[in-house]
């Protein structure tokens, strides 16, 4: 047997719906600015490109836990996400509802300065999720989120700039896609700041609901 020099961490895993088999997580990848609304409200416009930012397998949050609130930030965002969770060879295994978790005055200041989003996308506890609802069938209708029970996200997987299919396909020249990997695929309009002790509820038609409280 084998002997490390550390303890091996735990394989990061999401439930799936109906199976006593967990999901293992092999990496995260995330498109930002899918949506055109949101787009615009980040100061973008028009069908740019996806592009592609990545947390670590390790940020999922499983369905009913909590959510730390993170240090080094006073304006943490939500997003709510579709997420494609891929099996053997790249194919579509099944689909969550999830959130990305965003440190927005981090981010803000990287992006002025022009350096790398990691630390404001990337760190612990920034990826809630639901169990994976397997299968192929791309969900169609509406996405939303609301904190403390008033909607502040909403709109339609159909108003995505680039289809589930084609991030898949723009993903798939930049990395092997594998099983295990999670693709958040963007956000709706209506990104905002949450605090502590807030209730956090998202929902995608066809897939299911989240909820976490952040503490």
């Amino acid at each position: 047997m084998t002997a490390f020099a550390v303890p091996i961490r735990p394989q990061p895993t999401v439930p799936v719906q109906g199976s006593d088999r967990p999901f293992p997580v092999r990496r995260i990848l995330c498109v930002g600015r899918n949506y055109a609304a949101h787009a615009r409200e980040m100061g973008a416009d028009g069908r740019d490109p996806p592009f592609f930012f990545s947390k670590p397998a390790d940020a999922v949050v499983p369905p009913g836990a909590d959510v730390p609130y993170p240090s080094a930030t006073a304006d943490l965002h939500h997003e709510i996400e579709l997420v494609v969770a891929l099996g053997e060879g790249g194919s579509i295994f099944g689909f969550a509802v999830g959130v990305d978790l965003t440190r927005r005055d981090l981010q803000n200041g990287f992006k002025a300065k022009g350096q790398p989003w990691d630390a404001a996308k990337g760190f612990d506890a920034s990826a809630p999720i639901s169990a994976i609802v397997p299968g192929a069938t791309i969900p169609a209708g509406r996405i939303a989120l609301s904190v403390n029970g008033a909607v502040k996200q909403a709109g339609q997987i159909a108003d995505m700039i680039w289809s589930v299919e084609e991030v898949l396909v723009e993903a798939g020249k930049l990395w092997k896609l594998e099983a295990g990997d999670l693709v958040f695929t963007g956000t709706p309009e209506g990104v905002g700041p949450i605090a502590r002790g807030d209730l956090v509820e998202g929902s995608v038609d066809g897939v299911g609901s989240l909820s976490f409280r952040v503490v």
